[in-house]
């Protein structure tokens, strides 16, 4: 099912969304070579103080992967300005781009433990989105035995340091695929505390393999990643969601619980990305599958 065939919610209109009619986007990052695994996506932006746009995003070229950041002044061509070592780490996935109020930038990073299916996160801290690329990773959010840990959505503002964090159980060998999005708050971002598990896919439904947060509002509705099965890993779709209840429910810890929206998923894409803008328009980037089953790194100015 393409994008423009999915069924539009009262909810699609006011969310930021890639067009259907894939008539609006630009390329970011082109995938970096043709067929499985040859990836460009998972990104991850924000606006320096200038103006002008920072993109982190994951490259996957066959069996190598790493995780870049680039420049741009329009929002839709950029220079690649630093490329982040993989290190130790076996794969590495989605980033989380964050510019601190006194103009220093951290990067989170997502990377897998060499020889299992854990994953874990970790933090690279520099003063500009250029020195990225020679600052030292530590640990900061390392899940444990039965949890990997990955793909995070980072905000800081007033209210302190959020993180939604994508966890894979591995308690199941062979079923490790499974994600749900839990929810931790810091007043650091760097040591954090867990509130417990905000979103999950629904049995019998299009998510029902796992529910990944991508992207969240200021209001908190938030868009995710979903998928039905283990065969549909590396192929998510985009669905919508809410916040639970007209007050918005919590769970443990006071975690403020997310309702997936009813309905088929809104976009056949993955890591939605939106990027408010101070004259209130947004702009997104995404990951799109392209027929050789290449992924290429795509942006949009939604009005």
């Amino acid at each position: 099912m393409t994008a423009s065939a999915y069924p539009r919610s009262p909810l699609v209109p006011s969310f930021p969304l890639p067009d259907p009619g894939k008539e609006r986007h630009a390329v970011a990052v082109a995938a970096p070579g043709r067929g499985p695994q040859q990836w460009a996506g998972a990104p991850s932006a924000a606006l320096d103080a200038d103006g002008t746009y920072v993109l982190a995003y994951r490259v996957r070229a066959g069996g190598e992967d790493h995780n870049a950041v680039a420049r741009s002044t329009d929002g839709e061509r950029f220079i690649t300005v630093a490329v982040l070592p993989r290190g130790g780490a076996a794969m590495v996935e989605r980033p989380a781009l964050v510019r601190l109020p006194s103009g220093r930038w951290r990067l989170y990073v997502s990377c897998a433990t060499p020889g299992t299916r854990h994953w874990w996160i970790g933090v690279a801290e520099a003063a500009s989105p250029e020195g990225l690329a020679e600052a030292e990773v530590r640990p900061v959010l390392t899940g444990d035995a039965r949890t990997g840990v990955k793909d995070p959505v980072i905000r800081h503002d007033e209210a302190g340091w959020r993180a939604w964090i994508c966890c894979h159980p591995l308690e199941t060998p062979g079923a490790e695929d499974r994600m749900s999005t839990a929810y931790a708050t810091s007043r650091d971002g760097l040591s954090w505390r867990w509130h417990g598990t905000v979103l999950t896919g629904r049995p019998g439904s299009w998510d029902a393999r796992g529910a990944r947060l991508t992207s969240v509002l200021p209001d908190g509705r938030a868009s995710y990643d979903g998928r039905a099965s283990a065969a549909e890993n590396w192929r998510e779709r985009t669905g919508l969601a809410t916040p639970a209840g007209e007050t918005g429910a919590t769970g443990s810890g006071g975690a403020p619980l997310l309702a997936p929206v009813d309905g088929p998923p809104v976009a056949d894409v993955r890591y939605l990305d939106v990027l408010p803008l101070p004259d209130g328009t947004h702009r997104i980037f995404y990951e799109a599958r392209l027929p050789d089953d290449s992924h290429e790194l795509r942006t949009e100015l939604v009005t």
